[in-house]
């Protein structure tokens, strides 16, 4: 029996924050003190001190490319796992725009035996939508697959959804979640057009949110939404970049919600204001857009418009990034620093230290129903990150992991660092160093029947 004890940190969890302790027994939590730890207990196991360190769960996001199979010279489930789990994350839902794409349910099982094989965090993969692989969809299995992806905008992949017939019938007959990629491709393809009338065709990064427009997201959102509530889907709306698309959703619970929604990170961090320092290194689809937005998005995390923070994490290589918007790739690498950024946002007084948890950690199991993960609970996988507060981490070229290895954030200084990550109960990143003795786990979904 191995015994780890992680003892007298700051355990922010479920709302709360208190100073306690967790025992870990294998792969789980097996108790939670929150007065002294017994000696008996102390004398057999691991002991780490959490004084003055926060004690988070692991987080889950709800949306990653990790690129493999197809793309693994920019990067692959092993390095980009490996780079999750040093910034805190414990699981992932990776996306199907691969080569080829996951489409089907032999290519999506194709995926889970690599990530078995490679991956340091716990896993899963949407099966991607197309025009005409409804009865593929059809076969998922619901323990095993997250969800079905569905690009009702063209973005990397070339996997755009765009026959209304078989729009209608994914939304009428698939059961199980729905996550979308919603950008209207018609209202793209004119603003493209207008801006080349205007300017010539050698347009720069500034153009982007003026072309992949406020307008493009919400009529496609407005979309997806009219279609699940025609035939009750269960809709899960990705990547929300836009204050008007947050008048299509309901504050509230969200066990009541069958229509949620996710933000992502750097839609939280950036404006376009900051295309003039960053340029293509922030060229994301959706689009960064204005402050306005980026506020309005802030404001929906914490009266729960917003269900979810994610990433997105979407790498290419530097050289990639190149040219003008039409020849740079839209997409960045994001895992290693998304919870150091969001708890940067809580230090600036945006978003409160417990909202972050919930939104990257409880919301996510709870929206997907994952087992035994998301929370400190007894009895639960221990997936669980350590904190520093109160050292700073500056991304530098030498401590970046992507296997792209390069950052947005390169020069930024946050307040905190991630001290530790236990996946399953194991230690795998301890203080810049990896244990590697282990992989992840698939998840286990227990949607309601």
């Amino acid at each position: 029996m191995k015994q780890t004890v992680i003892q007298n940190a700051t355990i922010i969890n479920e709302g709360k924050s208190f100073i306690g302790s967790v025992l870990i027994e294998n792969e789980f939590i097996k108790t939670i003190y929150t007065g002294n730890v017994p000696e008996a207990i102390l004398k057999n196991a691991l002991v780490i001190d959490g004084t003055g360190k926060w004690l988070l769960p692991g987080v889950i996001d709800d949306q990653v490319h990790f690129r493999e199979p197809g793309l693994t010279y920019k990067a692959d489930i092993y390095t980009e796992s490996r780079t999750a789990v040093a910034g805190g994350t414990t699981s992932y839902l990776e996306m199907p725009n691969t080569k080829p794409p996951a489409t089907t349910v032999g290519e999506i099982n194709k995926k889970f035996d690599r990530a078995a094989e490679t991956s340091l965090a716990n896993y899963s993969f949407y099966l991607g939508a197309t025009n005409d692989n409804l009865e593929e969809l059809k076969k998922a299995d619901k323990k095993r697959i997250c969800g079905i992806k569905v690009f009702m905008g063209s973005s990397t992949g070339n996997m755009l959804v765009d026959k209304q017939e078989t729009l209608k019938k994914i939304f009428s007959e698939i059961d199980m979640l729905i996550a979308t990629h919603c950008e209207s491709e018609t209202i793209i393809q004119q603003n493209i057009a207008y801006y080349k009338s205007l300017y010539g065709e050698n347009l720069s990064i500034r153009f982007h949110p003026l072309i992949r427009s406020e307008e493009a997201c919400y009529q496609s959102s407005a979309h997806a939404v009219e279609l699940a509530r025609k035939y009750g889907s269960r809709l899960h709306i990705l990547h929300l970049s836009t204050a008007k698309e947050l008048t299509l959703l309901e504050s509230g619970p969200l066990s009541e919600k069958h229509i949620t929604a996710e933000v992502c990170v750097h839609h939280l961090w950036f404006d376009d204001r900051d295309y003039e320092t960053y340029g293509n290194l922030i060229k994301w689809n959706p689009a960064i857009k204005t402050e306005t937005d980026k506020t309005a998005l802030i404001e929906a995390v914490n009266n729960n418009k917003i269900d979810i923070v994610a990433t997105d994490h979407a790498p290419h290589l530097l050289s990639e990034k190149q040219g003008n918007i039409f020849q740079a790739a839209s997409g960045g690498p994001l895992v290693q620093h998304s919870l150091l950024l969001m708890l940067e946002l809580s230090k600036q007084g945006k978003i409160n230290k417990e909202t972050v948890i919930e939104k990257m950690c409880h919301a996510p199991a709870r929206l997907f129903h994952i087992e035994k993960r998301g929370f400190i609970r007894e009895g639960y996988y221990a997936d669980l990150v350590v904190v520093n507060p109160q050292e700073s981490f500056t991304v530098t070229p030498e401590n970046i992991l992507y296997k792209c290895k390069w950052s947005p954030f390169e020069g930024q200084t946050f307040s905190s660092r991630i001290s530790k990550t236990f996946v399953n109960g194991n230690m795998v990143y301890d203080e810049g160093k990896f244990s590697e003795n282990t992989t992840g786990k698939e998840l286990v979904f227990n949607y309601p029947e």
